[in-house]
């Protein structure tokens, strides 16, 4: 999703949350992402962008489904860790129970999920992830291309660094974090990138 600039003027963290709330409460609620300040407005996505949020959070849910940690979607706000920022990825996974005191976000993810759209994908790239990987629970950013067969993942190794791993057709993911591996082609099941089609089974 695309973030625009949709309020003015800036807003303490607490003015955000309590603005943001009352969004929901006026059954008109749009994500809004909070930047040092400002408030962007996430546009949605096409069709596509969809089905392969949709399908990637399932995969993680059902893998989860027994265990300590938790899968949200796009509707969950990442408190981005030594900050008062918020941001809305497409999914995420926290196996932190201290994300369990904090209802209106969360801040410990191990895993975070963007599938990426022409106007933000420089920046999932670039300041989005510096960002988020400031938070030392995190240990696999992944970045899912809603155009084609392909999943780029930047994986954080024991010693701390950053390691950049590319998965295309044929190719079976590995998701340190959660323990997961899964053939690429099950993110993308039914979808037709020739043309715009609702996917089949």
């Amino acid at each position: 999703m695309v973030a625009t600039p949709s309020y003015s003027p800036k807003l303490t963290p607490v003015e955000y949350l309590t603005w943001e709330e009352q969004q929901l409460c006026r059954h008109e609620y749009i994500s809004h992402e909070y930047i040092n300040g400002e408030v962007y407005a996430m546009s949605g996505g096409t069709q596509n962008h969809s089905w392969v949020v949709l399908k990637f959070a399932a995969l993680l849910d059902n893998h989860l489904s027994n265990s300590s940690c938790w899968v949200f979607n796009s509707d969950c706000k990442v408190n981005l860790v030594g900050t008062h920022d918020y941001t809305y990825p497409d999914a995420s996974v926290s196996c932190d129970p201290r994300d369990k005191t904090t209802p209106q976000y969360i801040t410990h993810p191990c895993l975070i999920v963007e599938v990426l759209s022409e106007g933000a994908k420089a920046d999932d790239r670039g300041n989005k992830f510096f960002r988020y990987r400031q938070n030392p629970q995190l240990q696999d950013y992944v970045l899912v291309s809603s155009h084609e067969i392909a999943i780029d993942l930047y994986r954080k190794g024991r010693d701390g660094r950053w390691e950049i791993l590319n998965y295309r057709a044929g190719d079976v993911v590995e998701l340190q974090s959660v323990d997961l591996s899964f053939p690429i082609e099950q993110v993308y099941r039914g979808i037709d990138f020739s043309e715009v089609n609702v996917p089949h089974e």
